[in-house]
C-alpha cells in the first residue's frame, strides 16, 4: 500500500547576490508575512524560509487538496514530496511509484527529437529505456504530432512541447501522484481531452495530492484539504472546511497569533 510522511520538514533557499543587501533595506516596506520568510544571515546573504517544520501523514485512498495563497509553499511542498528538493531539515518517507506533474519540461535536451524526449523523460519518471519505448504509440496517438516526433524539439512550438511533456508524464500509472493545477495545453479540444486524460488517471492512483485554486476542480477530486501559509501547514481536515477557513482569511490571524 502506498503512504507518504513527512516529519519536521524545513526546506531554505540561500541567495547571496550583490543585491541581498537591498533586498534586506527592502524588508521594511514588505508586510510581515514577507518579513517572516526571509532572513539575513549578514554579508550579502539572505535566507527564504519556503518551508517550515512540516509533518503530515498520507496513505491510500487520500485524495488531498493543497489549499493556499501564491507564495504560500504548495509548489515547494510537491517538490519536495517528489524528491526534486532536499530538505533542508527533517525525514520523508514513502512506499509505491511517485509521479509528480509539476516539472514537466525536466529533462529537455533542445536538440533531441520527440521521440528521443519520450525516452528521456520516461527515464526521469524511473522507467527503462525499453518501457520508455513503450510509449511511443500513445504518445504519439494522443499528441498528434506526427512527423514532428522526428524532429529536435527546439524547433517546437511552446504548446508542441507541453503537449507532448503532458502526454508522457500521464502515459504511466502511478501509486502517488502529486499536480500543481490543471493543465492547459492547445486548443480547446486538447484542453478537453487532456482533462479527461488527467481524470482517469487521477481516480487510478491510490494517493492524490492536487494544488489549485480552482474550488470546482478540488471539489471534483478532493475529499481532504491542507491549509498552507508562509511555509506552513495551518490546518488539515476535510475539503470544505479547509475552503471556508481559506477564504475567510482566518489562518492569517492564527499565524499572527504564534509570531
Amino acid at each position: 500500500m502506498a503512504h507518504l510522511e513527512m516529519s519536521s520538514v524545513s526546506v531554505d533557499f540561500p541567495i547571496f547576490s550583490s543585491q541581498s543587501r537591498g533586498l534586506i533595506n527592502s524588508l521594511l516596506r514588505f508586510d510581515r508575512s514577507v518579513q517572516r520568510r526571509i532572513e539575513s544571515k549578514g554579508g550579502a546573504g539572505v535566507t527564504v524560509h519556503a518551508l517550515r517544520d512540516i509533518t503530515m501523514q498520507l496513505k491510500a485512498g487520500d485524495r488531498v487538496a493543497l489549499i493556499g495563497r501564491n507564495g504560500a509553499g504548495k509548489t515547494t511542498m510537491l517538490r519536495v514530496m517528489s524528491g526534486v528538493y532536499e530538505p533542508e531539515r527533517g525525514e520523508i518517507h514513502s512506499s509505491g511509484k511517485i509521479s509528480a506533474l509539476t516539472d514537466l519540461m525536466l529533462g529537455v535536451d533542445p536538440e533531441a527529437s520527440g521521440y528521443d524526449f519520450v525516452v528521456t523523460r520516461g527515464i526521469v519518471m524511473g522507467l527503462t529505456k525499453s518501457q520508455a519505448r513503450n510509449l511511443f504509440p500513445d504518445v504519439e496517438a494522443f499528441t498528434e504530432l506526427g512527423d514532428y516526433l522526428h524532429l529536435p524539439v527546439r524547433s517546437y512550438s511552446t504548446g508542441m512541447l507541453l503537449r507532448l511533456a503532458f502526454a508522457v508524464s500521464t502515459a504511466v500509472v502511478p501509486d502517488i501522484l502529486l499536480m500543481d493545477e490543471m493543465i492547459g495545453v492547445g486548443d480547446s479540444q486538447f484542453i478537453e481531452r487532456a482533462h479527461s486524460r488527467l481524470g482517469k488517471l487521477m481516480s487510478q492512483v491510490e494517493i492524490l495530492v492536487l494544488a489549485s485554486h480552482n474550488e470546482d476542480i478540488l471539489r471534483a477530486f478532493c475529499s481532504k484539504g491542507i491549509v498552507m501559509s508562509e511555509g506552513r501547514i495551518v490546518h488539515e481536515g476535510g475539503l470544505e472546511e479547509c475552503l471556508a477557513l481559506h477564504n475567510a482569511g482566518a489562518h492569517e490571524s492564527v499565524l499572527d497569533s504564534t509570531n
